[in-house]
């Protein structure tokens, strides 16, 4: 693949070496080391070198910052010179004046000039920084791919104007025993919609891993993670039932086993309810919060996420990012007792990183979802505008989890290269996906957001058990 545009690899470098500067700065490990070289630019009188770790550290983050100040200027004049549109132009020249002015705010707060309680101003000049850039490469995105006839549409559910789907072949029921109950298992195995289930957990256990205290025990994890696997089971299982005629119509869900007839039905239905009532007795002897946010999920997902918003609303993924997000709450309430603190800012990066994560798919399955009678983003809106929804709601995720990072103190080094990295290939794979526009470029950004979440999330848990 080649981008024909220079620009855009520059802007990508630009906005992620600032939020490199933004993450290390929410950082546990930096708030030490600020300590550890008060002077400036470097520590003691302003040239003397550290003695320790903290102090390398810090300065090290000081010699990035000036890089990165090179990059904004590099965009901001490349920007000029390469033609970019005026919206462009302003809002990299912004980030260019803007700099400067963050980076003395940081430098008077590191010799003891400004009171240390103005750290936060600080960090907050370095999110509008962050955003300004990202503004500059998404409106260069649009303008330099989008198409200008791929206009909203006046979407009528249940179209007929595409192709029928192809026929899904009858199962080949075995008559014999053992293999008969194996593909049984199968179907009923495939209504829980175990691809969920590992994420989910994970998003759970990084809750209770923040958590920590004394309601952080074994009996805690296991029955916590166990009643969310058999809600999510729950939760699917209600989907296939409730779905099970849209499926038939739909390519990559003709052979579920309710469409298929696999399954019958009513026992379908009593197989969620079965998984509903352990999932919330598990939750149950952990506390009553943990169950009343389980029967939450459930209901939200099986409800209104798939008879209200995901038929109705064009906005069904960015409200239905509350489903992800809501075992963050489960988690963090199964070891406090409460909703608060971490919980609620890593349900926050779940449920802004839905729509840039779940986008993708939507670009790849565009014409399956408009069979299937389902007003998602490019189906409504056109594909050049769920383009730009994915830059924008990628920046928020990324803007978030450095948030997460300040109030969350375990979270450290691991956390902020897992969150830089991936967030850049995430990033990376986006640019591409607006330049190739082909299904293989979805898919390819859609598996690094999955890498993105799986890997910070799997982060937040070492860090926080481990730092």
């Amino acid at each position: 693949m080649t981008i024909p545009d220079r620009f855009p690899a520059v802007l990508t470098a630009t906005a992620m070496g600032v939020y490199l500067l933004l993450v290390v700065g929410a950082t546990t490990s930096l708030t030490e080391a600020a300590a550890a070289c008060t002077g400036w630019p470097a520590c003691g009188d302003g040239t003397a070198l550290p003695t320790e770790t903290a102090g390398w550290i810090a300065l090290g983050h000081r010699v990035l910052a000036v890089a990165v100040g090179l990059l904004v200027a590099a965009s901001a004049a490349l920007a000029w010179t390469d033609g970019a549109s005026r919206r462009v132009r302003v809002a990299l020249a912004f980030a260019l004046l803007v700099f400067p002015a963050q980076a003395g705010v940081g430098a008077l707060v590191a010799v003891g000039s400004l009171p240390a309680a103005l750290a936060p101003v600080h960090l907050l000049l370095g999110v509008i920084i962050f955003g300004a850039v990202l503004a500059g490469l998404a409106w260069w995105l649009e303008a330099e791919t989008g198409d200008d006839d791929d206009a909203p549409v006046d979407f009528q559910p249940g179209t007929d104007d595409l192709p029928p789907v192809e026929e899904v072949p009858e199962p080949d029921i075995p008559t014999a025993t053992l293999p008969r109950l194996r593909l049984t298992a199968g179907a009923y195995f495939r209504l829980m919609k175990p691809r969920l289930m590992w994420l989910l957990c994970l998003v759970a256990a990084a809750a209770m891993a923040l958590a920590g205290g004394p309601g952080f025990t074994p009996s805690v994890v296991a029955a916590t993670l166990a009643g969310g696997a058999l809600s999510i089971g729950a939760s699917g299982t209600f989907n296939h039932v409730l779905e099970r005629d849209v499926d038939k119509r739909m390519q990559r869900t003709s052979d579920r086993p309710l469409a298929t007839d696999l399954v019958p039905v009513p026992k379908a239905l009593a197989f969620g309810l079965l998984l509903t009532a352990v999932s919330l007795g598990l939750f149950w002897t952990v506390n009553p919060l943990t169950a009343a946010l389980g029967l939450i999920a459930i209901l939200f997902y099986s409800v209104v996420y798939t008879l209200i918003l995901k038929p109705n609303t064009v906005q069904n993924t960015v409200i239905g990012g509350a489903a992800g997000a809501l075992p963050a709450l489960i988690g963090w309430a199964a070891v406090t007792g409460e909703i608060g603190g971490g919980g609620l800012l890593l349900a926050l990066v779940i449920f802004l990183w839905t729509p840039a994560h779940f986008y993708n798919l939507a670009l790849a399955y565009k014409d399956d979802y408009e069979r299937g009678g389902f007003p998602m983003m490019p189906v409504v809106r056109g594909e050049t505008a769920t383009r730009r929804h994915i830059v924008w709601y990628l920046g928020a995720t990324l803007i978030a989890a450095a948030a997460l990072a300040v109030v969350a103190e375990p979270l450290g080094g691991l956390y902020a290269a897992v969150g830089v990295v991936l967030g850049a290939v995430f990033l990376w794979m986006v640019v591409r996906l607006h330049y190739e526009q082909t299904e293989a470029a979805a898919f390819r950004a859609f598996h690094a957001s999955n890498a993105y979440l799986g890997l910070l999330l799997f982060a937040v848990v070492f860090d926080a058990l481990v730092v």
